[in-house]
């Protein structure tokens, strides 16, 4: 027997579930709390049916080594169901093996289930045959809630026996998305979801954008978001948007890139309408691990845009850092391509490549671990050993708050403590904006004063106040296992070391995981951090090459179209005909390696791979090369050809700093690489 939820309005701590023999997971105004221990959770979001079913187990292990704590995932209706009544939950799709995947690997699962999602997908994951029926999408039209009750019902059977109270993964369901009509369609969504089954620990929406009505106080925890830059932008300038507010600590949830909303709940209790908010915990479930490049604007970035943002919301009293995504993928084939597009019946707002949802990052299209991957792990674990010391304490923002762009005056810093204990959290970084050295700042927090510091420009850490033995440190707070304090040395900042005991040491030196700096305290390079209780992998030393021949010069330059949504259209099969081609030769033994990468730097506007003639990959050029993993090509491969379509002339896109827009088109060069 287990207990129905239970959610009570107001109560200070919430309990939503505790079934015999299965951790109680609570929440309250701070934190999730699993059998009475607050938990400061590391969401990463995949989209399981953009990963081959094969490469699932080293994948989501990848994820759980890089200090992810939840999985986050789509189900994409029209990648199941693209023919009316005809559901395809076979091999990449199959969603219960995924779910056990998980469950093996003893991650839980955050089911985001529509029927609305986006993704960048096709119709937002509608399928097409949904348009053709006469009904109101995203409504409580009748018809349309009865096909999303047939989608649910078939969600069902892959999810059936492994929810939280069975043992399995299954934690939560997110209801649509980005959702700004009445909380009254979103509340019919749960209602048929638990009709059918669903009985999961607590249910999430995303808090934006505004709703026009609301969903009744503790029925689904909203969760919020944060992105450094937007390939959704209209704007064809660097920095367009307000994306730079994410760089900035704040008191306020809201982000004013995406819209998050500040909910008014007078219409249901006015006595508590002010508070209410505050009484849901402060979760995100959208932080921009990296960006998809659009046709029309193609960001480019940077490992330290992950870090800076995911410190700044820990700095502002989040206690769950989601990150979209953490794992790219690629868009799997189906009845039509399953990108959005200007020319989609729906969400048809930006032109997407067909293939590629690598979105930069931090395990990348082909699971390649990129560099923020490691840069974000030391601060993953300090979630993880100090969530909860973290979880109650609550933010302090000495510092000025809602800077002009680029604002220099001052250096960016919050402070969350209770108790006498505390973190010091520390950004001066801004994407794409020259932060200079803050020299003779005194930090004085709980008492404490540190030594006067310069903080060089792009310093993003974590310090420890009166943290067990650690009076205070210079060093990033990293992690404590076995009795043993990690630390990471911060570039540019003498190591200074504080004691309870009067212990004060200065100038230290990094000796790495085996050797202490003193008694139970450990100093470690960024490199180290980043890698600290990885396993110790064989590095292979790739020294193979291939070959590649132009076979085919390109023909007119094609006629830069705009779209119903404004923006330069991307370019159509059509015009990839007259593309110039390439034949690329590749080692046999190149295929064989699990882990061998094709790396193509190339000249031009856009380029697509095709193996025997089927489209494997595609890349909209932002500066970074197109990539494909070797080991998905079919092993009786005979013909690898690239298409490049030549750069033009001013054309209306958004190009990164790091982009060639050279004039024409040529391959620059082609490597083979690995991933270990």
């Amino acid at each position: 027997m287990h207990r129905r939820i239970l959610i009570t309005t107001l109560l200070a701590v919430t309990t939503i579930l505790g079934w015999a023999g299965v951790p109680q997971v609570t929440w309250d105004k701070h934190s999730l709390i699993i059998d009475g221990q607050r938990i400061v959770p590391v969401m990463g979001e995949v989209h399981y049916s953009r990963i081959p079913a094969n490469e699932w187990t080293d994948e989501v292990r990848k994820m759980k080594e890089g200090g992810v704590t939840i999985i986050a995932t789509y189900v994409f209706w029209n990648h199941i169901e693209e023919e009316e009544g005809i559901f395809n939950w076979s091999g990449q799709r199959h969603l219960r093996r995924f779910l056990e995947v998980c469950r093996d690997q003893q991650l839980p699962v955050v089911l985001r289930i529509g029927p609305f999602c986006h993704g960048e997908v096709r119709n937002g994951g509608l399928p097409d045959w949904v348009f053709t029926k006469g009904c109101k999408t995203r409504s409580r039209d009748s018809l349309f809630l009865s096909l999303t009750e047939r989608l649910y019902r078939q969600i069902f059977t892959q999810v059936q026996g492994l929810q939280w109270k069975d043992g399995g993964p299954v934690i939560a369901c997110q209801f649509d998305n980005e959702y700004r009509g009445s909380g009254d369609y979103l509340m019919a969504l749960k209602r048929i979801a638990l009709n059918i089954g669903f009985d999961l620990p607590f249910y999430t929406r995303t808090g934006w954008p505004e709703l026009s009505k609301p969903v009744p106080f503790g029925e689904m925890l909203p969760l919020y978001g944060d992105y450094a830059d937007g390939f959704w932008e209209r704007s064809l300038a660097e920095t367009a948007g307000n994306y730079y507010k994410a760089f900035q600590f704040k008191a306020f949830r809201s982000s004013t890139a995406i819209a998050t909303e500040q909910i008014d709940y007078s219409t249901q209790n006015s006595n508590n309408a002010a508070t209410l908010l505050q009484e849901y915990p402060y979760f995100t479930c959208e932080l921009g691990g990296g960006m998809m490049a659009a046709y029309h604007r193609r960001p480019y970035l940077y490992p330290e845009d992950a870090l800076s943002m995911a410190v700044v919301k820990l700095g502002s009293g989040s206690n769950l850092i989601g990150y979209y995504m953490y794992h790219g993928g690629t868009n799997p084939d189906g009845k039509t391509t399953l990108n959005e597009t200007q020319r989609t019946p729906a969400t048809n707002y930006n032109d997407m490549p067909v293939k590629n949802y690598d979105f930069q990052a931090p395990l990348g299209e082909f699971g390649q671990r990129n560099p923020h991957y490691y840069m974000l792990r030391p601060l993953h674990l300090f979630m993880q050993d100090y969530g909860e010391v973290l979880a109650p304490m609550e933010p302090v923002f000495p510092c000025p708050q809602d800077l002009p762009k680029g604002d220099d005056t001052a250096l960016r810093w919050s402070y969350r403590s209770k108790d006498g204990s505390a973190f010091i959290f520390i950004n001066n970084y801004e994407r794409l904006q020259a932060l200079t050295a803050k020299k003779n700042v005194r930090l004085e927090v709980c008492g404490v004063k540190f030594p006067r510091l310069t903080i060089p420009a792009g310093t993003i850490c974590v310090l420890p106040v009166n943290i067990g033995n650690v009076r205070y440190a210079t060093a990033q707070i990293v992690a404590r296992r076995q009795g043993k304090i990690y630390m990471q040395q911060i570039e540019g900042i003498p190591t200074t070391i504080a004691l309870n005991d009067g212990t004060t040491l200065r100038n230290v030196k990094p000796r790495g995981e085996t050797a202490p700096v003193y008694d139970n305290i450990y100093l470690l390079t960024a490199d180290q951090a980043g890698r600290l209780f990885l396993p110790r992998a064989e590095r292979v030393n790739i020294t193979l090459t291939a070959t590649y021949s132009k076979t085919r010069e390109a023909g007119p330059l094609r006629t830069i179209t705009i779209g119903v949504n404004k923006v330069a259209e991307a370019p159509t099969d059509d015009d990839f005909n007259q593309a110039a081609v390439y034949s690329i030769k590749v080692p046999q033994e190149a295929v064989s390696l699990h882990r061998c990468l094709l790396q193509v730097d190339y000249q031009g506007d856009c380029a697509r791979l095709y193996a025997d003639g089927r489209l494997v990959a595609d890349h909209f050029n932002n500066g970074r090369p197109l990539l494909y993993g070797l080991w998905r090509l079919p092993r009786d491969c005979r013909q690898l050809e690239l298409r490049i379509l030549p750069m033009q002339p001013s054309l209306p896109v958004y190009f990164p700093r790091e982009a060639d827009t050279t004039p024409g088109e040529k391959i620059k060069a082609i490597t083979i690489v690995s991933d270990m």
